[in-house]
């Protein structure tokens, strides 16, 4: 195990942060595993509208308890990263399922090699920790990222994330739900941040800790905001899609029109003629819509990065 102080943080500034919703059979036992394995951080724990003693338990753990109403997870990241100033912030759940040994080799790799983040990829995800179907749903989101984005990920719904000042700094946080962790992953390919994957132990929760994931709610949230990261992100080949898939079906109702005209002169179909005007008509608007957003995507692009750089 490498320990933290043998990297270069004497002037580092390291923060914990633990988002948290009903986790107090679990989060004493996390912040002290992680001030164990980094001393020197300062550990804040959001708690997120729970129910129970979940505050209680991380105050008497020694970490620094604060509260976010909105709920959800991407509000509390929201918060978490506009609230706390550091040079490396750690983040985990507070349901004990992340391997708190794994962290300070994290951080050390981020620090040494210069990255904006270092993804802990869940090891034995599937056997361990998950409900059936969740494994097929990872490899199938998983996949689908890869097609859409890019091959940096393997592991983008991983809650143990170690980033840098200027990662934290830069990104917007738009989503409110368990999808922030794939804004995340789609902030960094976007921007190509230099980052990189270890593979971390992933155990079950404590028992009698109950699970917040939602299997098919959360399944259509993040495939919705796939699409609209997607749209965002590349909205010329977004629209170019839509508009090929428009112009096709055009032109299958106008062909047997247009044979028949050739053949007698005359078009029997009125309202099949003015469907198919119609729906090419929407996919050049389509297609225009497509490119002049794609400049528009670009001019944000180019601020993002400005502003990623002003942070470094």
């Amino acid at each position: 195990m490498n320990d933290l102080s043998t990297t270069k943080t004497t002037h580092m500034n390291v923060a914990v942060l633990l988002p948290c919703y009903n986790e107090g059979l679990s989060i004493r036992k996390v912040v002290e595993d992680f001030r164990r394995m980094l001393p020197e951080a300062k550990i804040y724990v959001y708690d997120n509208r729970s129910t129970d003693n979940t505050s209680q338990e991380a105050r008497a753990a020694g970490a620094l308890v604060r509260a976010e109403n909105w709920p959800g997870k991407g509000n509390v990241v929201r918060r978490m990263f506009s609230d706390i100033d550091a040079d490396v912030y750690v983040m985990a759940d507070g349901d004990g399922t992340y391997d708190s040994t794994a962290s300070p080799q994290m951080v050390k790799k981020l620090i040494e090699e210069h990255l904006d983040m270092v993804v802990g990829t869940r090891r034995d995800v599937y056997e361990n920790a998950h409900r059936m179907g969740h494994g097929f749903g990872n490899r199938l989101f998983n996949g689908m990222y890869r097609n859409l984005f890019g091959p940096l990920f393997t592991d983008i719904f991983s809650g143990y994330r170690i980033f840098s000042r200027r990662f934290v700094k830069s990104f917007p946080a738009i989503s409110s739900g368990f999808e922030i962790e794939t804004e995340m992953s789609v902030h960094a390919s976007q921007l190509r941040m230099p980052i990189a994957e270890l593979p971390t132990d992933y155990g079950a929760r404590q028992e009698g800790s109950v699970s917040k994931l939602r299997t098919f709610r959360d399944a259509f949230r993040i495939m919705f905001t796939f699409l609209i990261l997607f749209k965002e992100i590349r909205p010329a080949r977004f629209f170019g899609v839509l508009a090929i898939f428009l112009l096709i079906t055009a032109t299958v109702l106008a062909l047997p029109l247009l044979f028949t005209y050739i053949e007698t002169g005359l078009v029997p179909r009125f309202p099949t003629a003015i469907l198919a005007t119609g729906i090419t008509l929407v996919a050049v608007v389509f297609m225009v819509s497509g490119l002049i957003l794609d400049s528009v995507a670009r001019g944000r692009l180019e601020q993002k990065r400005m502003w990623y750089m002003t942070n470094s």
